[in-house]
Formats: structure tokens, C-alpha cells, sequence
């Protein structure tokens, strides 16, 4: 939003979302757009209202789809297992530590989790 002496002079963004109660949304999206870009028409501060399910998915899913979830389920589990048990903590952060700064090093723990945890999912379920 851009205000000046005379109030809002422009406004770009999500002005609204529908309110999700008991399974089903309430109103609808509200979004605002100002074109920035230059030009000779002066209309370039446009309003739009969209269905409050217009971003809800039409098709089911695909196998593919299933499968990437349940590996990011089985996944997370696992980093969840992984990260509070008492006894791997010090040699994760050994070997997290030791791999940090090497090309493809991951810079967090969190994502060597990911890797680590990931790969032995992989394993397990090819």
C-alpha cells in the first residue's frame, strides 16, 4: 500500500480471504493489483473478487502424488525419532559439523536431516 497526503494512493495484495468455519469458507478473495509498468492508460489500479473454493483442487491424485506424500510423512517421522534421541544427538552434530562447509555441504541441520533421514527412507522403500 502507497499513501500520500490524500490517502491510499495505491494498494496491491490479498484485501481479503475467505473465512474457513465448520468445513466450508465464508466470503470470498478480494485482491488488489497496480500495474507499475509505464504507459498511457490511466487505469492501472485494478480490484478482483474470486469464488472463495477458486484455489481448490478439481482433480484427485495421482499415485505419483500419494507417493510424495507419504515419503515427506515417513520422512518427517523420522527426523522427528532422530533429532530426540539422546544418543545419536553428539554424532550427528559431529558428522553435520564435519560435511558443513564441503561443495554440496548442507548449511543447516534441519536440511541435513532431510538428506540423511531421506536417504534412508529411500533405501528402505525402493
Amino acid at each position: 500500500m502507497k499513501v500520500g497526503p490524500a490517502g491510499i494512493e495505491t494498494i496491491s495484495g490479498a484485501l481479503k480471504r475467505p473465512k474457513k468455519q465448520d468445513g466450508h469458507n465464508h466470503g470470498n478473495y478480494l485482491v488488489a493489483t497496480h500495474r507499475t509498468s509505464a504507459t498511457t492508460n490511466p487505469n492501472c489500479q485494478r480490484l478482483y473478487a474470486f469464488d472463495p473454493d477458486r484455489y481448490k483442487r478439481t482433480s484427485p491424485l495421482t499415485q505419483r502424488e500419494h507417493q510424495i506424500r507419504n515419503r515427506f510423512i515417513g520422512v518427517a517421522a523420522m527426523i522427528q525419532e532422530r533429532s530426540h534421541d539422546l544418543s545419536k544427538i553428539t554424532t550427528d552434530q559431529q558428522t553435520f559439523i564435519a560435511q558443513k562447509n564441503e561443495p554440496n555441504g548442507c548449511k543447516t541441520m534441519k536440511q541435513w536431516y532431510w538428506r540423511v533421514c531421506g536417504q534412508e527412507w529411500d533405501q528402505a522403500h525402493s
